[in-house]
């Protein structure tokens, strides 16, 4: 096989039959070169099943691996590339709101050499309006804080080569990004905008939590922003605190305050202690992420594997 397709899985049984129909199309299109690559990320339905009985019927080669439990899409990727056998890589969602012709596109790119690396991103969604708003937001914030070259769409779905997969897989990050991992590593890249299509089976598990989640990941792995912001903050409150310094004197000069200094003792006490607080709160996240990196636990394990080789 040439093309190896990685396709993280959680939640998507009534998606398979379409799945298994785009692969084989694909499989044709790419002139029997294709080796899917299916990674049950701790499914709570009947997935691994529905994949177990199909792997046999596949007129492609196929891969399938269990994890042990749910350790998120990105990790699912990472398992995938790591026991893919290609010499091109793609990540396709099992879903299919990405259209599979994309992955055409991105070998056809890497084949002639064109980029190490292709990202599809999204140019419309044909999403609820509340979930285009929360993704919106999402990237928007993500481009402002985190990777500036990010397309305002946000990247989904991507391609790459041999050399590409194996720097990324080097970069055994417990809390991070994937994405921003991309766009960290450099190399020759290519952005493709598609359509994003409706979902017609099933209900997103990217919840808004996740994605807030993801968010906090994203930006205590590579941007020290918080921390700026802190200083700013401080910065701020030392200017205020010797501004309100000076109304206190001008004030007990005039006579204005009978109690003196308690009005202003008790305004930089509170200010300052909520500021310390924040400022506790920033350094633990990156105190405990620091350990969390120390740990070395895989980010993944695999529990079963299953193969089809033709």
């Amino acid at each position: 096989m040439k093309y190896s397709v990685v396709i993280p899985i959680y939640g998507n049984e009534e998606s398979l039959p379409d799945l298994f129909k785009v692969l084989s199309d694909l499989n044709t299109a790419l002139d029997g070169l294709l080796e899917a690559v299916f990674v049950i990320d701790g499914s709570p339905d009947r997935s691994f099943e529905r994949v177990r009985e199909a792997l046999p019927h596949f007129t492609f080669a196929a891969q399938l691996l269990v994890h042990s439990r749910n350790f998120g899409s990105f990790a699912a990727i990472r398992t995938g590339l790591a026991t893919a056998r290609g010499t091109y890589f793609g990540v396709m969602a099992a879903d299919l709101q990405e259209p599979p012709q994309l992955l055409l596109e991105f070998f056809d790119l890497l084949d002639r050499d064109v980029c190490d690396v292709v990202l599809g991103t999204r140019i419309s969604r044909k999403d609820p309006l509340l979930s285009r708003m929360t993704s919106g937001l999402f990237w928007a914030l993500y481009r402002r804080w985190i990777v500036p070259e990010m397309p305002p769409g946000g990247v989904d779905i991507f391609g790459c080569n041999r050399e590409f997969k194996e720097q990324i897989l080097k970069l055994e990050e417990s809390r991070s990004s994937l994405i921003a991992l991309i766009f960290w590593l450099g190399f020759r890249r290519e952005l493709i905008g598609y359509e994003r299509r409706a979902r017609v089976h099933g209900k997103s598990a990217w919840s808004f939590r996740k994605k807030a989640e993801y968010m906090l990941d994203s930006v205590f792995a590579f941007t020290d922003y918080p921390i700026r912001l802190l200083i700013r903050l401080g910065s701020v409150g030392v200017l205020v605190s010797l501004l309100l310094s000076v109304f206190v004197v001008v004030a007990k000069i005039s006579g204005l305050i009978p109690v003196p200094g308690y009005a202003a003792t008790m305004l930089t006490v509170l200010f300052l202690g909520g500021l310390n607080l924040l400022g506790i709160g920033v350094v633990g996240n990156y105190a405990w992420r620091t350990y969390e990196n120390t740990k070395q636990r895989p980010l993944s394990i695999v529990a079963r594997k299953f193969k089809n080789d033709l």
